[in-house]
């Protein structure tokens, strides 16, 4: 819901559906987590199924009033910052230069400039539902707190996170809400916050016309275990600089890496770097050649180095090599061999005798 605007702008344009236009953008988002070997949620909740019920996101909004922390006015519900000392805390930065550099509305019905919206009125061709306060729609801080409670039932959760730029207001109002909701149990024991990744200079934006998608590198012939692993070389709160250099620099690694491994040559995860607020590069260091398991794919290369080959062929020729070498037939294996060098293919046999095959 908190980006419903772009949503219900697109879905005008395209004469479509609200829900449409979403589920698109979801069954893309699922496709590049899963080309980047990342496990699809357990629990996958939606702002709009929870809504209503005895722990949806009106039921939060009345305790919050119930409890002195949030009013209505002009028929919005608001939290008021002024009620909960410890808003802030999450930031640690002064309240006017957050305020100041963040997306807060300044409205004549608030009683301070940081309180901010749990409830809000919906126009006719706006999306809305029945409430206490008349039709309308969430806020849009409250619908993370409300799905947190509702779907895992627990008031404090281990890890909340997200990108640098959703410490203040986003998280920051999470967590003040969810405090005064639940008599103030934390919304989470760790907060983790991830740097940018910047293009040049600038960090990718959309506004910026700057993005590149995980789909558009795909296409473009990069595997997702190499966009995984150059995502995990930089320390998850640090900025990454997004170049094509770094794409090789990850491809090599990892070329290295299964090389090794195929020779029989492990490495093991740095256990105490990844305790270590979840230091990557320091784990993936522990690995030879700098480059780390980290949960990759399978360790036959072949399924990603098609080296502009079909790797069903390679492996065919790759068979028959290996038949040659078992009959001795030495001129048909290094034929064979000599082939698909010139293809730009490497073939190597491993201390036990096994054959495996690189990109040149």
């Amino acid at each position: 819901l908190h980006d419903a605007l772009p949503i219900l702008a697109k879905a005008v344009a395209e004469n479509r559906s609200p829900q449409a236009v979403a589920a698109e953008f979801e069954a893309h988002y699922f496709a590049d987590m899963a080309a980047l070997g990342c496990l699809k949620p357990d629990f996958n909740p939606r702002a709009t199924e929870h809504i209503a019920g005895d722990h949806g996101m009106i039921a939060m909004i009345e305790a919050l009033i119930g409890r002195g922390h949030a009013y209505e006015a002009n028929g919005h519900v608001l939290f008021e910052i002024a009620k909960f000392p410890g808003y802030g805390a999450l930031s640690k930065r002064p309240m006017d230069e957050m305020i100041a550099g963040a997306r807060v509305e300044v409205a004549p019905y608030k009683r301070s400039p940081g309180d901010f919206v749990l409830w809000k009125p919906s126009t006719p061709d706006q999306p809305g539902w029945d409430s206490p306060w008349g039709r309308g729609r969430p806020g849009w801080h409250i619908e993370c707190s409300a799905m947190i409670r509702s779907v895992l039932e627990t008031d404090t959760i281990d890890i909340h996170g997200g990108g640098l730029d959703l410490q203040f207001p986003h998280h920051e109002n999470e967590r003040a809400q969810s405090c005064c909701a639940h008599g103030g149990a934390e919304l989470a024991r760790i907060w983790m916050h991830n740097g940018f990744l910047t293009m040049g200079e600038t960090k990718m934006s959309k506004s910026l016309g700057n993005i590149i998608t995980p789909g558009e590198l795909l296409a473009a012939g990069w595997p997702g275990e190499v966009l995984r692993l150059a995502l995990l070389s930089a320390h998850y709160r640090q900025p990454l600089q997004w170049t094509d250099a770094l794409l090789d620099q990850s491809r090599a690694k990892l070329d290295r890496l299964y090389r090794r491994k195929a020779e029989g040559e492990a490495g093991s995860a740095d256990a105490p770097a990844l305790m270590d607020d979840l230091n990557t590069p320091e784990a993936l260091a522990a690995f030879p050649d700098g480059a780390g398991l980290m949960g990759f794919g399978a360790a036959d290369p072949a399924h990603w180095f098609t080296a502009g080959a079909d790797a069903t062929a390679i492996e065919a020729d790759l068979a028959r090599y290996r038949d040659a070498r078992a009959g001795k037939d030495w001129s048909a294996a290094d034929a064979i061999r000599d082939a698909l060098k010139a293809e730009g293919i490497e073939i190597s046999v491993n201390k036990d005798g096994t054959t495996s095959w690189r990109k040149a």
